[in-house]
């Protein structure tokens, strides 16, 4: 029987909608390593976003190629990154070199998030850019690999999900 290779994931989504933690719960679920994309940001892109400044895309691009060279050096051994990936043309940076890359897409209600940025103080990401991260988002299209989970369920429920989409897709051995 043919085994699928490991998938490589990225989950998506605005900040507070639990990429870490759903991307770590899944790496370990998947046995393949994870990537938190905001250890990839330059100090010049925290400065900006701890001050409240929005990223522009000149300020993601260094950011986006980074994520997407950990993507393609684990293409064939899997693994799992978070990253916000709020635009079409930031996800098309990130699968330039990793094309199978699948697009798990973490959606929540703006107020439930904003509450989840501002409990957590010692973030660089202030509540306060929650709607400039709305207002960027443009949701997965139909010819991108990926699906949009509701962050109203459980971590372990979202994991659970996630593995069984990935298994449809063709990412995961069953």
């Amino acid at each position: 029987m043919h085994e699928s290779p490991p998938p490589l994931v990225v989950v998506m989504g605005v900040s507070g909608s639990g990429k870490t933690t759903v991307g770590a719960a899944l790496a370990q679920r998947l046995g393949v390593p994870f990537a938190d994309a905001d250890d990839f940001h330059p100090e010049a892109n925290i400065a900006k976003m701890s001050a409240g400044i929005p990223l522009d895309d000149e300020d993601r691009r260094p950011w986006l190629e980074a994520i997407a060279q950990w993507l393609a050096s684990h293409a064939a051994s899997g693994g799992v990154a978070s990253c916000s990936a709020l635009k079409r043309s930031y996800r098309d940076i990130l699968t330039t070199s990793a094309p199978e890359t699948f697009f798990l897409h973490l959606h929540g209600d703006r107020d439930v998030l904003a509450s989840r940025v501002a409990a957590r103080p010692a973030h660089f990401m202030p509540a306060a850019l929650i709607d400039s991260q709305f207002a960027t988002l443009e949701p997965l299209q139909a010819d991108e690999r990926g699906a949009t989970l509701d962050v109203s369920h459980s971590i372990d429920d979202l994991v659970d999900q996630s593995v069984t989409l990935l298994t449809a897709k063709g990412g995961v051995s069953a």
